[in-house]
């Protein structure tokens, strides 16, 4: 099915986005696991597979749409140097990926692509009520307990 060129292009630039994430994840997921933080490693690893979902349905989306799905394309990633700019740095990247998420909906609203709006919708909702609603209570957990007794409790007591 001949698809609409501005959301083919639109959705590479999302697919764009979320395999950006998908990279931040695995640097972040990698760098807990060597610190010996194993509940955000094992966290971080959900995510990352959560992301390589995202990226699967919308290449799938635009394969659909007979467009040419980018999967090479990165935006620079902003790896932490520590456990709170970590996660400052993931709810930063998912808030950009939430904003044009919301875009691209509006633009299929537009251009009465309603089955393209309804699967960026999903990936709305689980970028929102899991991916940021995680971060931002793990975040709140550091402003309440403190940096310290954060990491402690996201360990988990056996090695890495």
């Amino acid at each position: 099915m001949q698809g609409n060129k501005k959301i083919i292009d639109l959705l590479n630039k999302q697919l764009t986005l979320e395999l950006t994430s998908m990279d931040q994840y695995l640097a972040h997921a990698k760098m807990y696991e060597d610190w010996g933080i194993n509940k955000l490693h094992e966290k971080l690893i959900h995510e990352l597979e959560e992301e390589q979902d995202h990226a699967k349905r919308l290449a799938e989306r635009i394969l659909f749409l007979e467009g040419d799905a980018d999967t090479a394309s990165r935006e620079p990633i902003k790896v932490g140097k520590d456990v709170k700019e970590m996660l400052e740095n993931d709810l930063e990247a998912e808030m950009t990926v939430a904003s044009s998420l919301r875009m691209i909906i509006g633009v299929c609203e537009q251009e009465q692509d309603y089955v393209t709006r309804e699967i960026l919708e999903k990936l709305l909702d689980d970028t929102e009520m899991d991916h940021i609603y995680w971060i931002e209570q793990h975040l709140g957990l550091i402003k309440r307990i403190g940096i310290q007794n954060y990491i402690q409790s996201q360990m988990d007591g056996s090695p890495a």
